[in-house]
């Protein structure tokens, strides 16, 4: 990341909205992309995230954290993917554990949308950019499960909206840390960069709206089998939810502890559902437990809390 130190000395620069500010100081980003930037925490005014809507004052210290452009080549991969549902607009796709959903630094191949170039051809939406053809959600590296991808500009438009509207059913299930008093729950806590390491999200006084729901299905001696509901979809978000109420997810090796012989947390997206964009009739596709996650409830069953 490339680091910007600005400051709000001159009283022209002052009662300006922030992302405006931005696009005006440091013109090589458009002020989408700072809208953006703000929302995701890569924006501090005076040490604390702030809104979009925010406006300037004078005495404001602004510290910017932007991604150095790096031209690259994404080639389409052969490379096998479980196919849970497909149309002429979208398609679902069961997420293996360990698979990057798009490149990154790091991770310029070998991803999913390296396997869907090959599979899809040219018949992806292209809203998001050349680095995330198709891609209008994601979900973490070691989580497993149903990924909805899209075909064309139109079906991604329509799948954004309802993905904003909250109108996507998006059920997750894991094994987290700890038993229950309470056979289910709302988490209602604001998610942002964590002020202490960018690279993680923590709960924030003055992060965006987050909103998990939870049933525990089974408890086990140390540990729960749980549902989630996502009513929003924060970077991170259940990861970070559960940590912040202490039943971290089995073998998060970010917001709680490694597991010896276990890739990261036990997490999976098991269904999503949406409204098809074209029939608008509502789909529901669900991606069933991976192997690994079955043992594991197999062996925790036999120390049934």
């Amino acid at each position: 990341m490339d680091e910007f130190n600005l400051s709000i000395e001159d009283s022209s620069d002052e009662g300006i909205r922030i992302d405006k500010y931005l696009a005006s100081a440091l013109p090589e980003k458009s002020r989408s992309y700072y809208q953006k930037a703000i929302d995701s925490g890569f924006v501090l005014v005076n040490g604390k995230q702030v809104k979009s809507k925010y406006q300037t004052k004078l005495g404001d210290e602004i510290v910017v954290s932007i991604e150095p452009v790096k031209e690259i080549d994404i080639e389409p991969e052969d490379i096998p993917i479980d196919i849970l549902y497909e149309d002429e607009d979208l398609i679902v796709v069961n997420k293996p554990k360990g698979m990057v959903v798009h490149p990154a630094p790091g991770h310029y191949s070998g991803t999913l949308v390296n396997a869907l170039m090959f599979h899809c051809k040219d018949s992806l939406s292209g809203i998001n950019g050349e680095i995330r053809p198709g891609i209008v959600h994601r979900i973490d590296m070691n989580t497993t499960g149903s990924l909805l991808v899209c075909k064309n500009d139109k079906a991604h438009n329509d799948i954004a909206a309802q993905i904003k509207v909250h109108s996507v059913n998006r059920i997750y299930k894991g094994i987290v840390v700890g038993n229950f008093k309470d056979e289910e729950g709302t988490i209602n806590a604001p998610i942002g960069r964590n002020p202490k390491d960018r690279k993680k999200m923590a709960v924030v006084p003055d992060g965006r709206d987050a909103i998990t729901h939870f049933t525990v299905l089974e408890q086990y001696k140390g540990f729960s089998f749980v549902q989630f509901k996502l009513e929003t979809g924060r970077t991170h978000q259940i990861r970070v939810h559960m940590a912040h109420i202490g039943h971290p997810l089995l073998g998060d090796d970010v917001y709680g502890k490694p597991v010896k012989n276990l890739q990261g947390q036990t997490l999976h997206a098991e269904t999503i559902g949406f409204v098809q964009p074209t029939t608008k009739e509502y789909v529901e596709v669900k991606a069933p437990l991976p192997e690994y996650f079955e043992k594991l409830l197999e062996k925790h069953r036999k120390e049934i809390k």
